[in-house]
């Protein structure tokens, strides 16, 4: 059997292709990876990175003993398992509806469902804003009209709307485009399926259950793994439009995350050291739940990333 470097050489003009996808990652992803150490100096702007000194890991226990620690830790877990509860299904289940639909009606609903994914946070939020505004908000005023609420309720000032409101932007502006990758795995599946359920008599309903949905599982898990791995990026950009930058002190203790978290240490408090400490943390704890949630699709027999 030919070596490594036989194999590598007979296959250079597919090597050559994939050469500048491996330099972007060199100098993009693992390039900037030296910065780990920060998290561990009191980093000086004077003195700069090489001679600012070491203090272990001091900034590691300041964030574990900051007040606000377990306050983030919550917002960060319960905002992620929200969005990975709801957010995930959804695609999956819009998928299965226009599978089941066809023509004029399906490529309207897709491009409808397709355009938020490239519209910004700040049009969403302004969107938001604009729509759920106790003055001439479209909301408010269908539910006065409905008589579901007597007065005006103002959403973006009260805490207990926020996750709800967070969670469902989310879903709204990633259905869409989450199902894109459902729908391509559904046309995949063999026709020859379908007909030989039918003529054993299963219905639409069962047809998906005991074909569509065991079809594309693998497809689920993945991304299913991936979103677990993902838990600790709970929001970034659309929690700081939502909250204005989170100056508001009303919607500060539920939502501020990790993420947001290391903006106002790092960029807005000039704490370097300390924010590169918590986005370490965030990091490695990232990589123990991918790990965990990829093991245990394997040991359940289903897909594993590796």
């Amino acid at each position: 059997m030919p070596s490594v470097w036989v194999r590598f050489v007979r296959q250079w003009d597919f090597q050559l292709m994939i050469l500048p996808a491996v330099v972007f990652l060199l100098i993009f992803n693992y390039a900037p990876m030296y910065g780990i150490l920060l998290a561990f100096k009191e980093y000086n702007l004077f003195k700069g990175f090489a001679d600012s000194p070491w203090v272990g890991t001091m900034h590691f226990r300041m964030f574990f003993e900051a007040p606000e620690f377990w306050e983030i830790i919550r917002n960060t877990f319960v905002i992620a398992l929200l969005k990975l509860i709801i957010g995930f299904p959804a695609p999956i289940i819009l998928a299965l509806m226009l599978n089941e639909v066809g023509g004029l009606f399906k490529r309207v609903v897709q491009t409808i469902t397709y355009i938020p994914h490239f519209m910004s946070w700040i049009v969403i939020s302004g969107l938001a804003f604009s729509m759920l505004a106790v003055d001439h908000g479209a909301v408010n005023g269908l539910l006065v009209k409905l008589h579901i609420v007597k007065d005006p309720v103002n959403w973006m000032s009260e805490p207990k709307y926020f996750w709800g409101i967070l969670v469902g932007l989310n879903v709204w502006k990633e259905i869409g485009f989450g199902s894109i990758v459902y729908l391509a795995a559904i046309i995949g599946i063999d026709p020859s399926l379908y007909e030989s359920a039918s003529l054993d008599g299963a219905s639409r309903f069962k047809q998906i259950f005991l074909i569509t949905i065991p079809s594309i599982m693998p497809i689920m898990m993945i991304f299913l793994i991936l979103g677990v791995g993902n838990i600790l990026t709970a929001g970034y950009e659309d929690i700081l439009v939502l909250t204005r930058n989170l100056n508001n002190g009303i919607m500060l203790p539920i939502g501020n995350v990790l993420d947001t978290y290391v903006y106002q240490m790092g960029i807005l408090n000039q704490r370097y050291s300390y924010a590169s400490a918590v986005g370490l943390f965030k990091s490695v704890l990232s990589v123990v739940l991918l790990v965990i949630a990829n093991a245990s699709a394997r040991r359940f027999g289903k897909t594993s990333l590796w």
